[in-house]
């Protein structure tokens, strides 16, 4: 099932995409999807609805991002073996964990703007784990069960705050609107081999990005029970799960986003985002 949440900003609404690719209106059975309705028994019991009796939605609606009232986003760094590779730097041995802040979240086709004086924003096409049900210490065997869905995030980040200066990753990451998340949940049932999907990213017309999640160092299950060891795990929580190569700082010479720029990343079965970025 592909969930999505659509109008105006703070008044989102729920809704699940039909077979035809319309949007179905469920806010008579959910107030949101968020908390507790990401069960994946309760998401699992709104499949069996009639799709067909609920309204259709106008295709034209403003999207938000899929989740609502989420609580954390926890990052994985470095968890590409060629990200790790084309920043020179060697492969982490456990995950590399660091936050970024729940109100950097926006829409996937909302406009992304630069902080005043950024000169080093730079993107990273991320798959989104959506964690479903309470998470605290859960085995890898189990980790699954925990999961319920999978959307795509971009980790935008402001480089310079980041890493200069007195640096420090989560400064550097959470500026609002620096989590673009959507277009969709997607249930794990959907996707055949969640580590065997294309992932791409173009900043005004030039393909940046280019990756498969095969290339993850840590797999979705071990990605769940490694952070729900060190950080209790609530509904609606998201894991950022890394980025392949292609990050602006990597180039040579380096390159980041600026006013102006079409903006637009997808992942395989999750779907695309498109933005405009704007000055701040």
């Amino acid at each position: 099932m592909k969930f999505v949440r659509f109008g105006d900003v703070g008044v989102e609404k729920p809704g699940l995409i039909d077979d035809a690719g319309r949007i179905r209106d469920l806010s008579n059975h959910i107030d949101d999807l968020a908390g507790l309705a990401l069960d994946p028994d309760r998401l699992a019991r709104l499949g069996e609805i009639n799709l067909s009796a609920l309204e259709n939605i106008d295709r034209d609606v403003r999207i938000g991002a899929p989740i609502g009232d989420i609580r954390q986003v926890v990052c994985i760094g470095l968890n590409y073996s060629d990200h790790a590779a084309e920043l020179n730097l060697p492969t982490p041995e456990e995950p590399v964990i660091f936050m970024k802040s729940p109100y950097s979240i926006t829409g996937p086709f909302d406009d992304i703007a630069l902080p005043p004086g950024s000169t080093k924003s730079d993107w990273e096409i991320e798959l989104a784990i959506v964690i479903g049900r309470e998470a605290d210490n859960v085995s890898r065997a189990s980790a699954m069960s925990h999961v319920a869905g999978f959307t795509i995030m971009n980790d935008i980040s402001e480089r310079a705050w980041q890493l200069e200066g007195t640096g420090q990753w989560t400064k550097g990451k959470s500026y609002k609107g620096f989590a673009p998340l959507g277009p969709w949940m997607v249930t794990p049932d959907e996707i055949p081999d969640v580590h065997n999907l294309k992932m791409w990213l173009d900043v005004s017309g030039e393909r940046m990005q280019e990756g498969t999640t095969k290339t993850m160092i840590f797999d979705v299950g071990h990605l769940v029970s490694f952070v729900s060891e060190r950080i209790l795990l609530k509904a609606g929580d998201i894991i950022a799960t890394g980025t392949p190569p292609g990050v602006g700082t990597g180039k040579n010479p380096p390159k980041y986003l600026k006013a102006g720029d079409a903006f637009n990343f997808g992942i395989e079965g999750l779907g695309e985002q498109r933005h405009t970025v704007v000055q701040g």
